[in-house]
């Protein structure tokens, strides 16, 4: 996310390069355009928090990994508001609201103080429900269930940290089930804002969240440019929640990453499926595809995610201090006048 996001600002002529933050330490002092693939731009690198809370800008896009536990990332945000910096961040912070109020106005008064706005944005979590989803609900007069699905191809992932730290590839579930433990609470922290922003929408709220994950193990050795993972060991995770809403819609939502596709059979088609029971039914599905051969598939969520920080520039700048979130066009029932 980071090196696509930051050719994005060298490329797009409106927008100025005046810093950069890192936390390899291999990439300290280097050139942005160096990281970036692109002509010397005078920016380097720097892992100085410091430095950066002192460079004169208007906005930082926030892409770092996630961080177990999610929480983690509050900290950095905060100071980075309190300079005086708007955040548009592809890590979280989609609707803080959703874990309670010491974490969220923390994140409020901070950028109150700083006179900016913290906008959480991406793909998923951020624009597949929020977004196309929610606006989808004005089409039915009665639902029931709502239900999202995300499959998240990794046979083409280079990064060992992500792939087997983050995604919970090649773990062996006789030494630890990763649906339970420090992995299973950042995710299920992470897609709770989902559901509370989607009840906030509708007006109601957020009932108890129940987890019903999934792990497929591989049945034969499966080798990623990321490394390998070994039969038996866990090739897919389904990451999967369900709630009931206080007006008695029930919401799943569920994310596979996997080795390889082909273990599910025709359960993988298009990055997303959207479904609404109700009356009437209503059925999405959203897929986002690389058109260079020659680039590795998971280049097209990257960019998409990217594009949509990127695009979130003017509007958040604009916005007034404080949270902030892109609503959807419409949501069902809401209150008239």
């Amino acid at each position: 996310m980071g090196r696509t996001a930051l050719r994005r600002i060298i490329d797009e002529p409106s927008l100025q390069l005046v810093g950069m933050h890192v936390y390899s330490p291999a990439k300290q002092g280097l050139d942005a355009g160096e990281i970036a693939k692109r002509p010397e731009t005078g920016v380097k690198a720097t892992s100085d928090i410091q430095s950066i809370l002192e460079t004169e800008a208007d906005v930082v896009l926030h892409t770092p990994r996630l961080t177990l536990p999610y929480e983690a990332m509050a900290e950095e945000v905060i100071q980075l508001l309190q300079s005086g910096k708007n955040v548009v961040s592809t890590a979280g912070f989609h609707w803080p609201q959703a874990h309670g109020s010491d974490y969220s106005e923390r994140l409020q008064a901070a950028a109150i103080k700083g006179g900016v706005t913290l906008a959480g944005v991406g793909v998923s979590p951020g624009l597949v429900v929020e977004r196309l989803t929610l606006s989808a609900t004005v089409l039915c007069a009665q639902i029931d269930r709502i239900d999202v699905q995300e499959t998240v191809d990794a046979s083409a992932m280079t990064s060992p940290d992500f792939v087997f730290g983050l995604m919970g590839m090649g773990s062996d579930p006789a030494d630890r089930d990763i649906r339970r433990g420090p992995l299973a609470d950042l995710y299920a922290t992470l897609f709770s804002e989902v559901f509370h922003f989607v009840a906030n929408e509708m007006e109601t709220e957020v009932g108890t969240i129940e987890p019903d994950h999934e792990l497929t193990l591989a049945p034969h050795e499966i080798r990623l440019p990321a490394g390998m993972i070994a039969p038996g060991q866990v090739a897919a995770t389904l990451w999967r929640w369900t709630t009931r809403l206080r007006n008695g819609v029930e919401f799943a939502l569920a994310i596979r990453w996997t080795a390889d596709p082909r273990l599910h059979g025709n359960d993988s088609t298009g990055h997303w499926t959207m479904s609404i029971t109700g009356r009437p039914n209503v059925r999405l599905t959203l897929d986002i595809s690389e058109g260079d051969p020659t680039a590795p598939p998971s280049r097209a969520l990257t960019d998409a995610t990217v594009a949509v920080a990127v695009r979130a520039i003017p509007d958040v700048i604009a916005a007034p201090p404080g949270l902030f979130a892109f609503r959807p066009t419409s949501a069902w029932q809401r209150r008239i006048g």
